[in-house]
């Protein structure tokens, strides 16, 4: 990783109107919380039902999106990648840094909304709002590298990406059981299942195939960013 790439990095995402929807849909969520615990929602299934629905299966992909296209998919869009890889910094490095800022992204404004919302509704019964925390952190990293590579493969990342998160994610991969065990969120609800104890979930993607999928996954992304961006030349062309 290097600590100057990372730094212009989160200047620039930050700096841009994406901050607005990385702020936007875990404010959604926490809204959500509260008004569920206002009209007297604050049960184990309104909970497990909003962590499911909302949170892994629709703001965390987004957000994922947001993050990891956000981290480079503007900069080569704008040309000023070629900038960066102009310096004495290898390829590989810039990938792995910006999954690093993408996934801490997704981290913040992902999983802690998470875990806060549950925590409004349910505290740390049955470690609901860990679980769920948890199982949000480690398919977000999923969701960064994927969107990272993405950002470098096609110029139309985010419009794919958009498709991908609410019709596979969001729609095929919750509603067709041959289809889950290919869905990152569902291999972020393994992981979740492992900690809370709720009689209200239950996974459906066993824990022996979802953590190998979510570590390959991952990696491969982030090693083939590497290898895509080493196909740019220091002109622009690819």
């Amino acid at each position: 990783m290097n600590t100057v790439v990372a730094g212009i990095t989160y200047r620039a995402l930050l700096g841009r109107r994406r901050v607005v929807l990385l702020l936007l849909l875990p404010l959604a969520l926490i809204a959500l919380a509260l008004m569920f615990s206002f009209f007297g929602g604050e049960d184990q299934r309104t909970t497990v039902d909003l962590m499911r629905g909302f949170a892994l299966s629709t703001l965390l992909p987004l957000l994922g999106l947001i993050a990891g296209t956000g981290v480079i998919a503007p900069e080569i869009d704008d040309g000023t990648i070629i900038h960066l890889m102009s310096k004495p910094i290898s390829r590989p490095v810039i990938a792995r840094t910006k999954f690093v800022v993408a996934a801490s992204l997704v981290a913040v404004f992902a999983a802690v909304p998470t875990y806060l919302a549950a925590w409004i509704l349910v505290g740390s019964e049955d470690g609901i709002a860990s679980g769920f925390a948890v199982g949000t952190l480690v398919a977000g990293i999923a969701y960064a590298a994927v969107f990272l590579l993405l950002g470098v493969v096609t110029r139309h990342a985010v419009t794919i990406g958009i498709i991908y998160a609410l019709v596979w994610e969001a729609l095929v991969g919750s509603l067709v059981p041959g289809a889950r065990r290919f869905s990152i969120q569902q291999w972020g609800q393994t992981v979740a299942d492992q900690i809370t104890t709720s009689p209200f979930f239950e996974a459906e993607v066993s824990l022996g195939f979802a953590v190998p999928a979510l570590i390959i996954v991952t990696l491969a992304a982030v090693f083939l960013t590497g290898r895509r961006l080493r196909s740019y030349s220091l002109t622009g062309d690819e």
